[in-house]
């Protein structure tokens, strides 16, 4: 009888339909690119497809060997990612008032994108070797990976970055409650939060950054100012109807009423042209996506597995929540971009290298 080999026993075992889930995506995110940027001087959606190409290959390469390793390199990778937020504090590229990017000779990237799987990768660490306590998590026991969420954000808050930094606080975060909190412990830190919050806003928050908050509590308070962004998506998504204008023919977006329509408001070009329907589809693969994940963890044979999987879920599931929610109006205006639709270098290649994670540890499930 022939055995098979731990190769095509892996291949056997790959996810295919989670894959799948993700290339439509991606081919939905070009095609809606191609129509977004018709008007543009740039074929955005060429670069983006090279970007996913980048991307894809990044995520081929960490499924070629056992998850696993990574458990040596986690805490070293997120030592880099802190070392190369505070190299662009100092020597990283402004743009529109931000400071956000390092240009490596050629390269120009985003290590608060990097951020996002380092944290993901040293929290997994964490709980992996730290094994859950009888009665959740208190606040004595948490201080450390509390550490390894909270320098990152700070050093993204300071860019400043608001948006990527609530979402690596959220990743975190839902990596936090997952290891299982003890009640007093959630209730200190809610109330922790809560301060953290008022801080913030007395604080560290830019004033642009306030009228964006100011503008979704009171929409008409600034309708061609901090509103104009809100309240041209609105538009845009409603006047899609059920069923979209059709392809290239959003008018909001062809005559350029629409801003950051390439990033930040790539949804709002889908809805505008695929109305309710081409918005419910998307939607719907997001869920099955997630929906998937959580199937990849729950298969999960050991804690570094799991979490690896929960984190990018969370990672997914806060950029599409944030992201639909402030171009429908329903949050403030943040900076958030749509993982596989929106164009972006940095964004997409961080979005594949999770990917890639979920699939090593999807195809390994059965090997230990």
């Amino acid at each position: 009888m022939l055995t098979r080999t731990p190769e095509r026993r892996l291949l056997s075992n790959f996810n295919y339909p989670l894959l799948g889930v993700v290339l439509v995506l991606c081919t939905m995110g070009l095609w809606n690119l191609a129509s977004a940027s018709r008007t543009a001087h740039a074929e955005v959606w060429v670069n983006q497809a090279w970007w996913l190409t980048i991307g894809m290959s990044v995520a081929v390469l960490l499924c070629s060997f056992d998850y696993r390793h990574l458990l040596h390199v986690a805490y070293p990778a997120w030592v880099l990612v802190i070392v190369l937020l505070v190299l662009v504090l100092f020597v990283g590229e402004a743009h529109k008032g931000a400071q956000r990017w390092l240009v490596l000779g050629p390269v120009r990237f985003q290590p608060s994108e990097l951020a996002k799987i380092a944290v993901v990768l040293a929290m997994a660490r964490f709980y992996h070797e730290d094994k859950e306590p009888p009665g959740g998590y208190t606040l004595k026991r948490i201080w450390r990976p509390a550490l390894l969420l909270i320098i990152p954000v700070a050093l993204v808050m300071n860019q400043p970055d608001l948006g990527t930094a609530m979402i690596i606080l959220a990743i975190g975060g839902s990596l936090l409650l997952f290891a299982k909190v003890e009640r007093r412990t959630l209730l200190a830190l809610g109330v922790i939060g809560l301060g953290a919050t008022a801080t913030a806003w007395l604080f560290l928050l830019k004033s642009y950054q306030k009228a964006r908050v100011t503008a979704f509590l009171n929409p008409a308070s600034d309708a061609l100012g901090s509103g104009y962004h809100s309240n041209q998506s609105i538009i845009a998504i409603g006047s899609g109807e059920l069923g979209g204008k059709g392809w290239g023919e959003g008018t909001q977006t062809q005559l350029r009423f629409l801003p950051e329509q390439h990033t930040d408001f790539v949804f709002s070009v889908w809805a505008e042209e695929h109305g309710f329907i081409g918005s419910v589809i998307v939607i719907v693969l997001y869920a099955t996506f997630l929906l998937m994940a959580v199937a990849v963890a729950s298969q999960a044979k050991e804690r570094f597995g799991v979490f690896i999987s929960v984190g990018v879920a969370a990672l997914v599931f806060w950029q599409v929540f944030v992201n639909i929610g402030m171009v429908t109006g329903v949050l403030p205006v943040v900076g958030v971009t749509l993982p596989f639709l929106s164009y972006g270098g940095s964004s997409v290649v961080t979005s594949m290298a999770a990917i890639g994670l979920l699939l090593n540890v999807s195809m390994r499930r059965f090997l230990f």
